[in-house]
């Protein structure tokens, strides 16, 4: 009977136009969630806040272990994820901190909300960037209580910008890749002309391991793409569309601060994103002070 109305569908699909077999499949497309203007609008009072200012993105690469990040004190610094558990990470006690949407499938609400709650305790004063999605978790749960925390909404493409101008956080900002994209455009629209980029290693396609500076908690055996041993288990072929689309974003981050009068370096030791100009650590240490 099911394959007898499977044909019977087939064949009204050729009989009938074209427009409303397109009709059909419009309306089995669900239709977008509103865009959470409220949620966003406070995002206003960060635009321009550190206009003329400097400010470091420090990445989670394994590379980040080989520099002295107690130096960093004093300077603006903006982590991610579980960047917390980096080597005097309370020493330079980072201003913000960026958390990308959340990808479950190992990582379920549960892991989620402990992560949050690991995440709490570590963070110092540091304010706290998540995506929209995330906002109804940490309502529903009391999560960061007496810390602020911002959101995004991550529902363009930058494949489909029309403008070099910074996007604009009180409105919807494109998908990214990886976090330190979601770094950038937060930086850029918080007003840094100068921004440094450390522990962005962007290197497991040759080292075939994705590894961190420093070992996970909660999160530890979460993600689906590599093995417990950090042995990248995701097909080339899948890695590299990724990866396309990931220096694809760094290529649109660095016309947007061309267009801007941003400078923004890569003061990486190693790793292999090539898309900014590189800067040995310590050279960008003197060349701050």
């Amino acid at each position: 009977m099911a394959s007898a109305l499977s044909k019977l569908r087939r064949c009204i699909s050729w009989i009938l136009p074209h427009g409303i077999v397109l009709l059909r499949q419009r309306r089995a497309i669900p239709k977008p969630l509103p865009i959470p203007h409220e949620l966003l609008a406070s995002n206003s009072l960060f635009r321009g806040k550190h206009g003329g200012h400097a400010c470091v993105i420090l990445g989670n690469g394994p590379s980040a272990k080989e520099l002295d990040l107690s130096a960093l004190t004093g300077k603006i610094v903006i982590s991610v994820s579980n960047g917390y558990f980096h080597r005097d990470y309370q020493t330079i006690a980072p201003r913000y901190h960026c958390v990308p949407q959340i990808t479950y499938g190992r990582m379920t609400e549960a892991d989620t909300v402990l992560w949050f709650e690991e995440m709490h305790a570590h963070l110092g004063d540091a304010e706290l960037f998540l995506n929209e999605t995330e906002e109804n978790l940490v309502r529903r749960h009391d999560l960061f209580h007496g810390r602020k925390v911002h959101y995004v909404a991550f529902r363009e493409s930058f494949d489909e910008l029309s403008s070099p101008a910074i996007p604009d956080l009180t409105k919807p900002i494109p998908r990214i890749e990886s976090v330190p994209i979601m770094a950038l455009m937060i930086a850029m629209y918080l007003g840094f002309d100068k921004i440094a980029m450390l522990g962005v290693d962007h290197d497991h396609f040759k080292s075939k391991q994705y590894v961190y500076a420093f070992d996970l908690k909660v999160q530890a055996g979460k993600d689906f793409s590599v093995t417990q041993d950090g042995d990248v288990q995701t097909p080339w072929h899948d890695e590299f569309q990724s990866l396309a689309r990931l220096w694809r974003q760094y290529r649109a981050i660095g016309r947007i601060a061309a267009a801007n009068n941003i400078t923004i370096v890569n003061a990486t030791p190693g790793g292999e994103l090539d898309e900014f100009p590189r800067i040995a650590y310590r050279q960008w240490l003197e060349h701050e002070k």
